[in-house]
C-alpha cells in the first residue's frame, strides 16, 4: 500500500499514533486478503480462458463429426420415411440443432428400420455436440464472473490504498514515520545486491532469482518480469519456477498445499507465511527475507526480526 507524506488540516479529533498504527495494519491485513483473493481469481481466470480454448477446438471437431452424420442421413432420409407416413422426420434428422434430434430420439430409433445404426450415430454425434455447446456456454460464463470478481478486487484494493493515505494524512511527518517503521516493508532494502551463495540446488536457484529482482516494484497480481512487477506470492512462486518447481499462486493455497517446517529449521529458500496466511516472503539466511511488500514499493531484502514481520509470522513452508 502506498505511504503517504506530509501532514492534513483536518477538523477532526486528532488520532493518537497507536490509533493510526493499529488501522494501518488492519487496512494491511485486508489488503494482503484481497490481494491473494485477486490472484485466486486471476489464476482461476488464466486457467478458464485455457480451457475455453481447448474447448472450443473440441466444438470444431463434435461440429464437424455431427455435420458428417447429417449429410450421411440425409442422402437416404427421405426414402426412410416416405412409407411411413413421417416425412417430417426425415426435416427433425437433417436439423442443424442437436437438441431438435436429441428431443425425437425415441421415435426417430422406432422409424429407422434398417437404418439404425446410422440413426444411432447421428444421435450419439448429436449429443456429443450438444453437451461441447454446453460446456462452452459454461466457460464463458464462469469467464465473465471472473472478470466481474477482479474488477471487484481492484475497487476495493483502490479503496484500501486511498484509506491509508487519508490515516496516515492526519499525522504529523515524524508521526508518520513512527508509524511507517511498524509497517509491512520497514526497514528493508531495495538495493541491489549480489548474491554469492551456492545455487546447487533448487533452494539456492530460488534465492537467486529472488536477489535478482531487488529494485523491481510491488504490483498486485504481478509474477514479473521485473519490469511487470510481482506482488508478495507472485514473487515466491516465480522464485520457485525458476528453480523448476511448481508452487500454488497465492499464499493461501501455499500454506495449505506446502510441507511446514519449524522455525528452528529455517533454511535459505523456504517461505515465511504472515499475517493469518495473506502474506509471503522468501527466507535467503542470515535471518533475512526477500518480499514485495505492499503498493508503493520495491522488492527489498529486510530483516526478520522487523516488527510488522515479528509480529504477524505464521510460519514457514518448504516447497
Amino acid at each position: 500500500m502506498v505511504v503517504a507524506s506530509g501532514t492534513g488540516a483536518d477538523a477532526a479529533p486528532q488520532p493518537t499514533v497507536q490509533q493510526v498504527e493499529a488501522k494501518i495494519n488492519q487496512l494491511t491485513t485486508q489488503f494482503n486478503k484481497v490481494t491473494e483473493q485477486y490472484d485466486q481469481a486471476s489464476q482461476q481466470l488464466s486457467a478458464a480462458k485455457s480451457k475455453l480454448s481447448q474447448v472450443r477446438t473440441h466444438l470444431k471437431h463434435a461440429q464437424a463429426q455431427f455435420q458428417a452424420a447429417q449429410a450421411n442421413v440425409a442422402q437416404t432420409a427421405a426414402a426412410a420415411f416416405e412409407d411411413t407416413g413421417a416425412t417430417s422426420m426425415a426435416g427433425v434428422l437433417t436439423s442443424g440443432a442437436p437438441s431438435t434430434l436429441l428431443q425425437q430420439a425415441s421415435l426417430l430409433m422406432e422409424l429407422s428400420g434398417n437404418r439404425t445404426a446410422m440413426t444411432q450415430q447421428l444421435l450419439g454425434d448429436a449429443s456429443q455436440l450438444s453437451g461441447v455447446e454446453q460446456q462452452v456456454q459454461r466457460t464463458e460464463s464462469g469467464i465473465a464472473g471472473l472478470k466481474t470478481q477482479l474488477a471487484s478486487h481492484k475497487a476495493s484494493l483502490a479503496k484500501l490504498i486511498d484509506d491509508q493515505k487519508a490515516t496516515l494524512a492526519r499525522l504529523t511527518v515524524p508521526q508518520q514515520q513512527q508509524v511507517t517503521n511498524h509497517t509491512i516493508g520497514a526497514h528493508g532494502s531495495s538495493a541491489p545486491q549480489q548474491y554469492d551463495g551456492p545455487t546447487n540446488s533448487q533452494a539456492g536457484k530460488a534465492v537467486a532469482f529472488a536477489y535478482a529482482q531487488l529494485g523491481c516494484p510491488y504490483v498486485y497480481g504481478g509474477t514479473g518480469p521485473c519490469q511487470l512487477g510481482f506482488d508478495c506470492s507472485g514473487l515466491a512462486m516465480s522464485a520457485w519456477a525458476a528453480a523448476g518447481v511448481q508452487i500454488p499462486r497465492d499464499s493461501y493455497s501455499q500454506w495449505a498445499a506446502l510441507p511446514h517446517v519449524p522455525l528452528s529449521s529455517l533454511e535459505p529458500g523456504d517461505l515465511l507465511i504472515y499475517n493469518g496466511e495473506g502474506h509471503v516472503a522468501i527466507y535467503v539466511g542470515g535471518g533475512y527475507i526477500i518480499d514485495a511488500p505492499q503498493t508503493g514499493m520495491n522488492v527489498q531484502k529486510i530483516p526478520m526480526s522487523t516488527p510488522w514481520y515479528a509480529d504477524n509470522l505464521d510460519g514457514a513452508l518448504r516447497p
